[in-house]
């Protein structure tokens, strides 16, 4: 905007929610209660909620708008034909199935396609989507580059699949893989993009050996932007265009309209091949509802159709990604270890370096994120050995990295907000020596990190 240095958000507030203003005390006494898991906090013990960027924004003026015109008809409402118009507009697959949000959308897909002795590759499956994938029997794999495991490397694209392993498992076993993912932005590998060029290696890979592609969309449009501004021959194009480039190289897509669909819930599931897509309408009608609704309601299609023209404006965009890494780069100017370069919905801090002392097993990422919280009220998300380092047969080795992300919700907090952020973390890299791991005291048989307790090791 001009050159200026200053960030200034595309919008003004609207409405406010008050924020409860907590003391260290209190809130050492709820995690204790939590059993130092932060899912377990009360969201009115949180200062600073960055658990997730999913489904936690602020919805816009026309958005609310929108939600009055929701019709809540049993089948074919008008608002599932905006719902469907907006999608399409941007991802023009044959086959749109609306789901409640994106997990639900995975757990149809993988049912149809998953089994054992299947194998699925992603760039890297994130832990619902890993979860959904094993739960069916089948084998999820990760094949993202060198230097996407690699926090402190600098790459433009380390969400960027790696081409000779998928092409290496697709010449041995292409027989037992229905599909092959790829996830945009890079959830688990630091809100890392996939570049376009990338893309259509991993497309030809697919076509070679009769493979469908589908993407993981559910970050899509602040991926378009990483290629808006790093990849060559991209900078004059428009977002929307990208976008676009992104369908016609997949097969179909699963997406939570929770990200980029600035909706409070939402998703689908959306593909061109007929057979498939009626096994996944049969099995959304069983477990969602009806295929012009999928658990949704009127009012919900409606918001998530006005929330996909709002966030592919490249005002939003900008700023968006440009707020994101002020914070990120707050703190790698500070000394705090983060993974480079800065994401576009979350800036992850190193935990494994910054906490070198506490082995992976004794969960690095998960004392940091413990200690956020009681220093400041920060609630993050540990995104590591607590979160990937359990197998299905009960193993337990470390993650490739430990994590702590600190996801901004879309159009929630003001800078002020980012550097109190900035302020509590210093504060805490501060005195990371004195920091101590933990041990899990009990955890259900998956996705252990959602409703885990731990005991703090002395």
């Amino acid at each position: 905007m001009d050159g200026w240095r200053t960030i200034i958000e595309p919008f003004r507030i609207h409405a406010v929610e008050p924020i409860r203003l907590t003391t260290r005390v209190e809130r050492a006494r709820a995690v204790e209660a939590a059993g130092y898991n932060l899912f377990n906090v009360h969201a009115e013990d949180v200062l600073i909620d960055l658990l997730t960027d999913s489904g936690t924004g602020a919805m816009s003026r026309d958005q609310w708008a929108a939600i009055q015109h929701g019709d809540e008809s049993y089948a074919g409402s008008p608002s599932w034909y905006a719902f469907l118009e907006s999608v399409q507009a941007l991802f023009p697959f044959k086959h749109v199935i609306p789901t409640h949000q994106g997990r639900a959308a995975e757990k149809i897909l993988f049912s149809v396609i998953g089994g054992p002795g299947k194998v699925i590759p992603n760039n890297t499956h994130f832990d619902t989507t890993r979860a959904n994938v094993e739960a069916t029997g089948a084998e999820a794999v990760d094949f993202v580059i060198a230097e996407g495991r690699e926090p402190a490397t600098v790459h433009p694209f380390k969400g960027n699949m790696d081409i000779d392993a998928l092409d290496r498992l697709l010449a041995e076993r292409a027989a037992d893989v229905p599909v092959v993912f790829v996830t945009i932005t890079n959830n688990s590998g630091g809100g890392q993009p996939v570049s376009l060029r990338n893309l259509r290696a991993v497309r030809a890979v697919c076509d070679r050996y009769g493979v469908p592609l589908f993407l993981d969309g559910c970050r899509f449009a602040e991926n378009a932007w990483f290629i808006h501004e790093r990849e060559e021959g991209q900078s004059g194009r428009s977002v929307i265009d990208i976008v676009r480039d992104f369908a016609a190289l997949a097969d179909g897509m699963t997406m939570s309209a929770k990200k980029d669909g600035l909706a409070n819930i939402g998703g689908w599931l959306a593909m061109n091949d007929d057979a498939l897509a009626e096994k996944c309408r049969t099995l959304l009608i069983l477990t969602e509802g009806f295929v012009t609704y999928g658990g949704l309601a009127g009012r919900d299609l409606e918001a998530i159709a006005q929330g996909l023209r709002e966030v592919v404006d490249e005002d939003y965009l900008r700023y968006r990604i440009r707020s994101t890494a002020y914070l990120g780069d707050a703190l790698d100017a500070a000394g705090i270890p983060i993974v480079l370069p800065v994401g576009g919905h979350a800036v992850y801090i190193d935990a494994r370096a910054m906490l070198a002392h506490i082995p992976p097993l004794e969960y690095p990422g998960q004392a940091l994120a413990v200690a956020l919280y009681v220093e400041g009220g920060i609630r993050g998300c540990e995104i590591g050995t607590v979160m990937f380092g359990r197998h299905p047969d009960g193993s337990e080795t470390p993650a490739a990295m430990d994590l702590v992300r600190l996801a901004i919700p879309r159009r929630t907090y003001t800078q002020s907000h980012v550097d109190y952020v900035i302020e509590v973390v210093r504060a805490v890299g501060a005195r990371a020596a004195d920091l101590r791991g933990y041990r899990i005291a009990s955890e259900p048989a998956a996705l252990r990190h959602f409703t885990a307790r731990f005991i703090p090791l002395v």
